[in-house]
This record gives C-alpha cells, structure tokens and sequence, in this order.
C-alpha cells in the first residue's frame, strides 16, 4: 500500500463509501480504484487526483496532504545514482534489496534520519 492509498482508503472507510460507489462516481473501475488503494498502480494523475479531492468535498490543507501524498506514493521507484558518489550506489542497491525487510522502526528511523540531514542542508 502506498501513502496515498492508505489516506484514500481510510477517507472511504471514515465516510462509508463502497469502492463500486466511488468508482463509479468519479470515472474509473472498481478494479482501479482497489489497485490504487494497494499501490498496484502507480502515482495517480494530478487530474484523478482532482477527481478525488472534488468527490470528497474537501478544501486546503487536506486537499493539498491528498496532493503532497500522491507525488510520494509511486510504488516503483527508480534510483538513478548515476554520477553520483560509489556510496550513493550502494546505498540504493542495499536498500533495495532490504527495504522488504525492513520493520516499521527502521523504515522510521532511516526516514527520520534523511528528513533531517535534509533540513541541515
């Protein structure tokens, strides 16, 4: 599931709507919606995006969360450190590999650590 996804699903959820209900209401069918809720699709479009943010009603700051989280939800992402340090490298090839095993904490922790070097740039 990606981040987006997890927002959609529990605003359905929060709201009582069916994905067939939703589905139909804003264009697309059930089967989508299920694979966008679970991250089997990738980023939405900024215009389902608009679809979804106008189906719910909702304004601002959770219109703009429901953008931010679309942009970060891809569940294919590509790495290209090419250029870059031999470190970067490794770095990418490894969390690759264990990002699938990886617990909720050190998915956290090295979130958490990148966010702040990122602040200190």
């Amino acid at each position: 599931m990606t981040p987006f996804g997890e927002r959609l699903r529990a605003m359905r959820t929060e709201r009582g709507v069916s994905q067939k209900d939703m589905a139909a209401a804003i264009g697309v069918s059930p089967a989508y919606l299920s694979a966008l809720e679970h991250g089997r699709r990738g980023t939405p479009t900024w215009a389902m995006v608009q679809k979804i943010i106008g189906y719910f009603n909702v304004i601002w700051d959770e219109a703009e969360e429901l953008q931010m989280l679309a942009q970060t939800s891809d569940p294919r992402v590509v790495i290209d450190t090419a250029g870059l340090d031999p470190r970067a490298t490794a770095l990418a090839n490894l969390l690759a590999r264990r990002i699938s095993a990886m617990s909720d904490e050190e998915i956290a922790a090295a979130t958490a650590a990148i966010s702040a070097a990122r602040r200190s740039e």
